[in-house]
């Protein structure tokens, strides 16, 4: 049971990654610039008003600001850290020696992407002293912290499999990392966009609010990371407004889950399937 567990590749890149000053100088700076952002936000904030006190209003604003920085960090260092990890060791050739390993080439996979997407949980972990300052000044949950942490680690291991795909089927890194980041900035931001296309097309026809459903609008936006972290904050408001927009009443999040883990699940079957492929066509 214990050799079945086991997987060399993983401790391997475990060991690599977080033995790395490189690693760690970026944590320290990646800190540094939230708590830069969190004291100079709050510093200005009561300046600002003279009240000498943080309101609850404006540490709910200051949540919503950290947890969009959050999501940008996931979207822009997780395709960097997962996009070159089969690609890399192909250009260094030793890729034909990993596989002459005994290590199943689902091992090799998961190995990969979960020493990348430890390093961001990491990152994540690190920066909840710096989150739980809100709690200080009310207007946050805990609970809603926590479901979007999950949502965070769920939208993680989307990326991750999505540049770990790139890197198996793709030769070159820089290639695999612009096919992640093209699909990164489709996910975020041009699905978006096709939402408030037609929503605006059916709202200029019909003079009002949608009257009939609009699924393909109602897919978009549920596929869309930057509205499901709107709707996980302002969760009466945000839903409202896009049930009403697309005439459909069902939740953002559970479309958000049913597609990522699909997306998850296919990308790391693929990026397995062809993982040996590749180097045979090689030879």
């Amino acid at each position: 049971m214990k050799q079945a567990l086991s997987n060399p590749v993983l401790i391997k890149e475990i060991k690599l990654r977080f033995r790395s000053m490189k690693s760690f100088t970026g944590i320290i700076f990646y800190l540094l610039a939230m708590c830069v952002f969190v004291f100079g936000f709050i510093m200005l904030t009561t300046s600002f008003t003279g009240t000498g006190y943080f309101r609850p209003e404006e540490s709910f604003f200051m949540f919503t600001m950290l947890t969009y920085i959050q999501l940008g960090l996931i979207l822009f260092i997780t395709p960097g850290l997962t996009a070159g990890a089969i690609s890399t060791e192909r250009e260094k050739q030793t890729l034909n020696i990993l596989l002459t390993t005994a290590q199943t080439s689902f091992q090799i996979i998961t190995g990969k992407l979960t020493s990348s997407i430890a390093f961001l949980l990491l990152l994540l972990v690190a920066g909840l002293p710096i989150y739980s300052l809100v709690f200080l000044f009310g207007g946050v949950s805990p609970g809603q912290l926590g479901i979007i942490f999950l949502f965070f680690f769920l939208t993680m291991l989307a990326v991750g499999g999505i540049g770990i795909m790139y890197s198996t089927i793709i030769r070159k890194t820089i290639v695999a990392m612009i096919a992640t980041y093209g699909t990164m900035i489709f996910l975020a931001g041009v699905t978006g966009f096709i939402y408030l296309v037609i929503t605006g097309m059916n709202t200029m026809a019909t003079g009002s609010l949608a009257t009939s459903p609009a699924p393909i609008a109602h897919f978009f936006a549920s596929i869309n990371p930057v509205v499901l972290i709107l709707t996980l904050i302002m969760p009466t408001q945000s839903d409202d407004f896009i049930t009403q927009t697309t005439n459909i009443d069902f939740p953002i999040w559970a479309g958000y889950t049913i597609f990522y883990i699909f997306i998850t699940v296919c990308s790391i079957l693929i990026a397995v399937k062809k993982l040996r492929v590749n180097m045979k066509k090689m030879r």
